[in-house]
């Protein structure tokens, strides 16, 4: 079948060549047969004309035909596909006939031989008696329907096996093509946190040399991601240490410093200084997001990650805006994943929610029990255009907050690996502000709160 894209299958292309060569041998091969089959019919029906006029001979030896003026012999019950005779003189007068042959010969010159009149096939010997020529006719219509009978007894399986011969084709097809389904979903399942090898396939011939092509391709990614993602964590973890050492000389410095204009300067180098080391933070964890470390299979409590988070912010400085996590009375969610990399994920979006949001405004992290994880900040509605590139590396969406534009990029590949979906959207739905970022977990098992037990699992 045509696919959504206007493609053609490769099942669909072979089972429609097959049917076609079928149907065209198919219709090739009855043509032959209803050839074969009329010129048999023809033959046999032929020789029973002969048979009839030798019989007819007898008929004329055992009893002397005289002329009688055209004396018609009476014959019961006489139908369309009864045949006629005639008995003639050489020069062509008529001695005797069936009732349902004609008044006149039914060839205008009486030789022996096969001939085709617009009613009848005509078959016309001469008597052994020399003086006497038998004609028998046998009706056009009777030798047709034989002929159209014979044809459809030939013809008509051909046609009635063609729903068979296309539910064949199609089943042979198919499970020819099973090894090429199964290593299309081994291919698809590839990516950039799963590049492991394809195991063995039970695949043809053809199959076996792109499968070791796909490996060999798939080594070769693997070799160079892992080049690439331990540079990068090696260089963030070697200016990790001389960010610390040169932040806490800067603040010694800071002390030491008496002149007026010394501790603005200083301020502002710390400033760079702490910037520096988040961005390091974040290369770090995006580094740590692309190794592929989120697509572990533990199971963790997902309320009580975004409880710690939650409590984690509310020991930073007072202007690290409030962060509420409202459970829906549950006690716990389970999801599967790595539980650290889903904190890195939910700690980026709540820091992207406080760097850009409104200043003091709260945080609002609702959880429901189908697995959906809402942070909604207050702030400025963004542009729609800008949206769907929010979670590409380095991309900002016009704020003039501090940040290094990796959150959401560093959230969407945690996302992604933990088999949910990242959906990003401003503003708030039914108002023209605010902004929210949602998860959709996958295959969460909701625990209700028991009687006595607050939303957020704690003892009330």
């Amino acid at each position: 079948m045509r696919r959504g894209d206007g493609r053609w299958s490769l099942a669909t292309r072979i089972m429609a060549g097959v049917l076609v060569v079928v149907v065209g041998c198919l219709a090739l091969l009855s043509v032959l047969v209803a050839g074969f089959t009329r010129y048999e019919v023809t033959e046999r029906l032929d020789n029973s004309l002969q048979e009839v006029a030798e019989r007819l001979e007898f008929v004329i030896a055992a009893h002397a035909v005289r002329p009688a003026g055209g004396t018609v012999a009476l014959l019961p019950e006489v139908g369309p596909r009864t045949l006629a005779y005639q008995i003639a003189m050489p020069d062509g007068t008529l001695l005797l006939r069936s009732q349902n042959a004609p008044v006149e010969t039914f060839v205008p010159v009486v030789r022996g031989g096969f001939y085709d009149r617009p009613r009848f096939r005509v078959y016309v010997v001469k008597a052994q008696d020399g003086g006497h020529y038998i004609l028998v006719g046998e009706p056009t219509f009777h030798r047709r329907e034989a002929v159209r009978r014979a044809t459809l007894i030939s013809i008509l399986p051909m046609i009635v096996f063609l729903p068979a011969v296309w539910l064949l084709v199609r089943w042979v097809v198919r499970r020819a093509l099973r090894p090429l389904t199964a290593l299309q979903a081994e291919i698809r399942a590839r990516g950039g946190g799963n590049l492991t090898p394809i195991p063995a396939l039970d695949l043809p011939e053809e199959l076996a040399a792109i499968h070791m092509a796909v490996n060999l391709l798939l080594d070769r990614l693997k070799k160079a991601l892992s080049s690439e993602r331990a540079f990068a964590a090696n260089a963030a973890h070697e200016l990790r240490n001389p960010i610390g050492a040169l932040l806490a000389q800067a603040q010694m410095l800071r002390e030491q410093l008496h002149e007026p204009e010394a501790p603005g300067r200083v301020a502002a180098m710390i400033g760079q200084i702490r910037r520096l080391g988040r961005m390091t933070e974040k290369l770090l964890q995006l580094s740590r997001a692309s190794s592929g470390a989120a697509m572990g299979d533990d199971r963790f409590d997902l309320i009580a990650v975004l409880q710690i988070l939650a409590e984690e912010f509310a020991d930073m400085p007072p202007v690290f805006p409030v962060v509420t996590v409202d459970c829906d009375g549950m006690e716990a969610l389970f999801a599967r994943g790595d539980i650290d990399a889903a904190g890195i994920l939910f700690r980026n979006l709540i820091e992207n929610a406080a760097h850009h949001g409104t200043p003091d405004a709260v945080i609002a992290v609702t959880v429901s029990r189908n697995g959906v994880v809402d942070i909604v900040n207050d702030c400025s509605a963004l542009p729609e255009a800008i949206l769907p590139g929010l979670t590409e590396p380095f991309v900002r969406g016009g704020s003039a907050a501090d940040g290094s534009g990796l959150g959401l990029a560093i959230a969407a590949s945690i996302a992604g690996q933990m088999g949910a979906r990242l959906e990003i959207a401003s503003p708030l739905p039914g108002t023209d502000r605010g902004f929210r970022a949602r998860v959709v977990l996958a295959g969460c098992e909701a625990v209700r709160a028991l009687p006595g037990v607050e939303a957020t699992g704690r003892p009330s």
